[in-house]
């Protein structure tokens, strides 16, 4: 899976530290972006999947995914959002931007690990 390339966005180094390495570990090649604005200017770069908090500084998440999806190149790229947030109208907002799936923290590495392989064959 070394060639399936996932952006995980997060505002937190531990929480990136933390995805990387069960992503890494499970063969898939990561690479990290601290906010919205930083994965917006490495998305070009072509990912297979999109891991992104919602709440960061600059670009959140809902803004993130309503950037993704308006672009042709990740239009169709699977987002799986990651937050501490659990509030259905919340979680609906970023479903009606374009995300994929929902985890939210704290989270086991396996299920994460697993949700990624259902997007990612």
């Amino acid at each position: 899976m070394a060639d399936k390339r996932i952006l995980t966005v997060d505002d937190s180094e531990s929480v990136r530290s933390l995805v990387s390495c069960a992503l890494r570990q499970a063969g898939f090649d990561v690479v990290e972006a601290v906010d919205g604005a930083d994965a917006l200017d490495k998305v070009a770069a072509g990912f297979d999947m999109v891991i992104t908090d919602i709440n960061m500084p600059n670009i959140g998440g809902i803004e993130l995914l309503s950037h993704l999806r308006a672009r042709t190149d990740t239009r169709f790229t699977p987002v799986l959002v990651l937050t501490t947030e659990s509030q259905r109208s919340l979680r609906e907002k970023a479903v009606s931007a374009g995300a994929s799936g929902w985890i939210v923290k704290p989270f086991e590495p396996a299920s994460l690990v697993a949700v990624v392989r259902r997007f990612i064959r």
